[in-house]
């Protein structure tokens, strides 16, 4: 096996996508508990809701469906990307209103509807960006100073092999993908504040009409996401997907803040 050295670059796109993973959503809810008082406990609401119906819920229907589709849905970008973009939409959304209509019913306004944002989308953005930079991070410094090899020693040929080809990623990807995970986690965020400040005037205002975007918006974000990714560039797809999100977190903000608080 003939290893590589990783880049300073990449390492440090590494690290960027860490903290904007980890470091903006703790940023965000110590502003947003001191600018607008919203309570900390919703965080860990919108945190809880998230893990529960798409970490647990959705990865079971996909457990399910995937192994009975098998290739049929796999091979088809289209139908992958709108089987996986409602799935998104229905365990996410169907969580959301949930929890604001039951769990978050004593304390549901607008400041609460942010916390529950930061919480949903800052637990997303540790679990499926935080977390893969810093095993990306160790991955690189051992491969870097030769400790990787001592790793590989303990695998049996295959496993190794296997490992050795998706580490080649580490130093054969072009520095700045490792930017476009943070990138990415920035749009997703404020998109899931976006949403949860929609559905929260879904939910205290009875407006379907904002109940049916928060649904669409997540299908639809999900749904270009995986079309987009074959057909266009990376820095293109990650600019969409930063249009969208700001429009969206904008448009929510302003009707929420043009509603008088019940």
């Amino acid at each position: 096996m003939e290893w590589g050295t990783v880049s300073t670059a990449s390492m440090a796109g590494m690290v960027f996508s860490l903290i904007v993973s980890m470091g903006l959503p703790i940023a965000l809810a110590v502003l947003f508990s001191r600018k607008f008082k919203g309570q900390l406990m919703t965080i860990f609401v919108g945190a809880g809701t998230f893990i529960f119906f798409a970490m647990i819920l959705e990865q079971l229907l996909h457990a399910v469906v995937l192994s009975a589709a098998g290739t049929a849905l796999t091979s088809n970008v289209f139908l992958y990307a709108l089987y996986g973009g409602l799935a998104a939409a229905l365990f996410e959304e169907s969580g959301r209103y949930i929890a604001m209509r039951f769990l978050m019913k004593n304390n549901l306004n607008r400041e609460n509807a942010l916390m529950y944002g930061v919480g949903h989308g800052g637990v997303e953005a540790i679990m499926l960006m935080g977390m893969v930079s810093v095993n990306n991070l160790l991955t690189s410094a051992m491969i870097n100073n030769g400790g990787i090899s001592e790793v590989m020693a303990q695998l049996d040929a295959a496993t190794a092999q296997l490992t050795y080809e998706q580490l080649t990623a580490l130093w054969q990807t072009p520095a700045f993908m490792f930017y476009m995970g943070g990138v990415e986690r920035v749009s997703a965020l404020a998109l899931q504040i976006g949403l949860s400040l929609l559905m929260f005037r879904a939910v205290k205002n009875g407006r379907r009409d904002c109940l049916l975007l928060a649904y669409g918006l997540h299908f639809l974000v999900d749904f270009l996401t995986v079309i987009a990714a074959g057909v266009l560039p990376t820095l293109a797809v990650e600019l969409a997907l930063v249009v969208i999100s700001a429009a969206a977190l904008w448009y929510a903000i302003r009707i929420c803040w043009e509603e008088t608080q019940a």
